[in-house]
């Protein structure tokens, strides 16, 4: 299973790229790696947090719902949630096909001075030594 060395991941399965900084701050997109839609099968329905709801590390902030099971997608740092990937309400499958893309959740603006707010998560190696310790 691919696990790109451009983000950062959580011992929960999700991933975090970050997009960019701005005026409100930095800009953090989330999904849920490769191993977790995997272990998933195929996902049928995705709950997702509205535009504008606070967020913080570790706590849920949706769920996903697969034939074998519903699981809860915690967010990977703090901040205020600033988009949604609307196309999941239609095409909950997205994440199966391309976690890493068109798959994505949501994305987190981090209030800050602009820097790295996934620093302390996992780096690519470290995630695919914990997938491959479970």
């Amino acid at each position: 299973m691919a696990t790109p060395d451009d983000r950062r991941y959580t011992d929960q399965h999700e991933w975090a790229l970050v997009q960019g900084s701005g005026g409100s701050g930095t800009v953090v997109r989330v999904g849920i790696t490769d191993h977790a839609q995997d272990a998933l099968g195929d996902i049928v329905f995705v709950q997702l947090p509205e535009v504008g709801e606070e967020v913080g590390p570790g706590n849920p902030i949706g769920e996903v719902e697969s034939t074998k099971s519903v699981s809860d997608v915690y967010s990977p740092v703090a901040g205020t949630v600033s988009a949604v990937n609307e196309t999941l309400s239609a095409a909950p499958e997205t994440i199966n096909a391309d976690p890493y893309g068109d798959g994505w959740l949501v994305e987190i603006t981090v209030a800050g001075d602009g820097g790295d707010p996934t620093t302390d998560l996992l780096d690519a190696a470290a995630y695919e030594a914990l997938v491959s310790a479970s």
